[in-house]
């Protein structure tokens, strides 16, 4: 069974941020450079090109229960590890769409665009 991926735009995440009462996760899979440059407070970095090094831990870091909001520059690595989340049994996975160069655009214009 093909599961399809939901996304959230930034406005959207925008709110829940300001507003969200019940837990969510929110993770960010750019690199740490990337990181540097510009990011949304509460994002756990785990970047996508050492998810070698943190697979292993995926579920001490993550619980599969808990809705998981997933942020990268523009929405494709993000877009990629919602899939592979779900894979692994995660049943509430959101892909930010266009990453956090539109949030910076759209939402608060003192993140960094790069």
């Amino acid at each position: 069974m093909e599961s399809i991926m939901e996304s959230i735009d930034v406005n959207d995440l925008a709110q829940r941020l300001a507003s969200e009462t019940k837990p969510i996760q929110l993770i960010d899979v750019r690199e740490p450079e990337e990181v540097a440059i510009a990011a949304i407070e509460g994002f756990e970095n785990l970047p996508l090109s050492q998810s070698q090094e943190w697979i292993p831990k995926l579920l001490d870091i993550l619980d599969p229960d808990v809705e998981t909001l997933v942020l990268c520059h523009h929405g494709i690595r993000s877009a990629y590890t919602c899939q592979w989340l779900q894979a692994q049994g995660f049943k509430n996975v959101l892909n930010i769409e266009g990453g956090i160069d539109a949030y910076s655009l759209c939402v608060d214009r003192s993140v960094r665009r790069y």
